[in-house]
């Protein structure tokens, strides 16, 4: 009989299949939820609310401790800095009086101004050195409290017993300021001891809060509960009703060292939340007290109203479930048909079904997917026939350069026969430029043969000016074979010659060495007429903030001459990256001299190696 209703079940339309899945998936887990809602309730609201006083007293235990922890940093500053351990040993071996009285009363001022300093941002702190000699350093008047009067008092005598960085923390205890009495009636201290190399003790570091810093930071973080800082004997140091301060805490701790526990305590008038929370440092605790039921009141209410919700909501959403099953796979029935359309070869067909949900993406999809392929097959078509145009394009526009550099060497050729071996040269040279710069299948080549075209570059400048520039070529030959930019090095020369030789006669020394990290130096150096300082600062400038506008309209006019500094820049830094560096050196009457490092590429280091 099972496998009777299984083989019927595996039979049925997928909507079918969806709709007893369905029902089967939303029916027996609500059942099987509210039956045991009542049995776990209670333990969720119980477990809840003790996570609740636990999270919020943990929240004022950090509070707490970060106040605690800066007056530990106060004394911390006072007893590692070794400038104000020094002036405190001179003044409590009595020596700081032999000195300038001038020097010694600055001395303090400053040692007073850091004890000030320390006080500025933060929570309000008292701080007070002691010297043993009865010498002392507040950041207080002593109008509001003399600290000669810490040596009376009862915890002084178990300073001996400190060592190294230990602290004694001095339980809460009436307030001393006389300006402080009226609003903060008890204060808590931290204190260290200052030693001596050999441990003797010449001093002592107190820092002081009021005890309302402590229960303000209860009112602020833990609405509704009684919160109380206590010691380890459990005697109350701070609460917000100052009465209870020195009292014994009525509830049992069970909370020891550095655990952290929340139990339910039953009282007289009832059950009593009771959570704890250790606070490093000095081994005391917070404790927060609440009713039971008032820490429950408002969890019990919201699970009450979620057991109707779910209750009423789950008629409702079976209703809405099976409408919108119905409504869900009807387009999956449309994109079923539209796929057969599909398969059989139309691809004109379209599913047209739109929507924001998985299934309407998966419909826009697929009809996208189609006008993809049909755009596709047309692009297809499209780009051949491109290609088989910019075939013969290609092939004849090679013809047009070959014919150029052609007629360019008979006219060179025809020249040398009639006895004009400066007209040949220069057409050789002018020849070997052009084919540079119209064959361009090639964006980088060696440094070899950018140096090749520079020297001709140069040789076609002497014959047109009067007199001759000499080009001084100083090249290690590890750094020949280097890849580079096509004519980034012309431009450099051709200002060299313009503006820094006037296109008179004059030396250009070009010279490469490799770095002993792999980088190439390069630097061109002219004999010219230099820069001044003004000038000078605006090229470097302009080669740093180099803009890619201003480099397109140059690269417009298709010529050697107007490319500049700022262009070359821009060049090598879009190739060699952040890493590439120029700079320029100049003058007046002396030269220019431009620097350029070009950073290692590993095809360099290839052709190196294979060198």
């Amino acid at each position: 009989m099972p496998g009777r209703w299984k083989e019927r079940f595996l039979t049925q339309s997928i909507r079918t299949k969806l709709f007893v899945a369905a029902i089967a998936c939303v029916l027996l887990p609500t059942a099987i939820t509210l039956l045991a809602y009542n049995a776990l309730t209670q333990e969720a609201v119980k477990r809840q609310a003790m996570s609740n006083a636990q999270d919020s007293l943990q929240l004022a235990s950090g509070s707490v401790a970060s106040l605690f922890k800066s007056m530990l940093n106060i004394a911390n500053y006072i007893q590692v800095n070794s400038d104000m351990n020094a002036y405190f040993k001179i003044v409590n071996a009595g020596t700081a009086a032999e000195s300038n009285r001038y020097e010694a009363f600055m001395q303090e001022n400053n040692i007073l101004e850091q004890l000030e300093s320390l006080t500025v941002i933060g929570d309000k702190s008292y701080v007070t050195v002691l010297l043993t000699n009865g010498k002392t350093f507040t950041n207080y008047s002593r109008g509001e409290y003399n600290p000669a009067g810490l040596t009376q008092e009862q915890w002084f005598g178990e300073l001996g017993k400190l060592k190294g960085f230990q602290s004694y923390w001095v339980k809460t205890e009436p307030t001393v300021f006389s300006m402080e009495k009226l609003d903060n009636p008890y204060q808590i201290s931290v204190v260290r001891t200052l030693r001596l190399e050999n441990a003797d003790i010449y001093g002592y570091i107190v820092v002081t809060v009021m005890e309302n810093q402590v229960n303000g930071i209860f009112d602020r973080l833990t609405a509704g509960q009684e919160v109380m800082l206590i010691d380890e004997d459990g005697r109350i140091l701070s609460h917000k009703d100052s009465s209870q301060i020195g009292t014994a805490l009525e509830y049992p701790i069970r909370g020891t060292g550095a655990s952290a526990s929340t139990s339910i305590v039953k009282a007289k008038d009832g059950r009593y939340l009771v959570a704890e929370q250790p606070i490093p440092f000095n081994g005391w605790r917070l404790v927060s007290v609440q009713p039971y039921k008032q820490a429950t009141v408002n969890i019990s209410s919201i699970f009450s109203r979620v057991f109707v919700f779910q209750l009423a909501s789950f008629f409702v959403f079976l209703l809405l479930l099976i409408a919108l099953l119905r409504a869900f796979t009807k387009p999956l029935v449309r994109l079923g048909k539209v796929s057969a359309a599909v398969q059989r070869g139309s691809l004109s067909v379209r599913s047209g079904i739109r929507g924001r949900d998985e299934i309407g993406r998966l419909g826009f999809l697929f009809d996208q997917m189609l006008d993809r392929i049909n755009g596709m097959l047309a692009e297809v078509r499209e780009t051949q026939a491109r290609k088989r145009k910019a075939e013969l394009r290609m092939l004849q526009a090679q013809i047009n350069p070959h014919f150029l550099f052609n007629v360019l060497n008979s006219i060179r050729m025809k020249a040398m026969r009639g006895g004009d071996p400066e007209s040949a040269q220069m057409i050789g040279s002018l020849s070997k430029l052009l084919r540079m710069t119209i064959t361009g299948e090639k964006d980088e080549i060696s440094l070899h043969e950018e140096i090749g075209l520079v020297a001709n570059y140069v040789e076609l400048m002497n014959l047109r000016q009067k007199e001759e520039a000499q080009l001084r070529l100083e090249i290690a030959a590890e750094a020949f074979l280097i890849r580079v930019p096509r004519f980034f090095l012309q431009p450099v020369v051709e200002n060299a010659l313009i503006h820094g030789l006037c296109q008179s006669k004059g030396t250009i020394a070009v010279r490469a060495v490799v770095l002993p990290d792999g980088d190439v130096e390069l630097t061109v150096e002219d004999d010219g007429n230099g820069m001044d300082g003004e000038k000078l600062a605006r090229v470097n400038k302009s080669i740093r903030f180099h803009a890619a506008e201003a480099l397109y309209r140059e690269e417009e006019r298709g010529r050697f001459s107007g490319i500049g500094l700022p262009n070359v820049a821009e060049r090598m830094k879009m190739v060699f990256g952040d890493r590439f560096r120029m700079d320029v050196q100049s003058e007046p009457g002396k030269g220019t001299k431009v620097t350029m490092r070009i950073p290692r590429k590993e095809d360099d280091d290839v052709q190196r190696n294979a060198g």
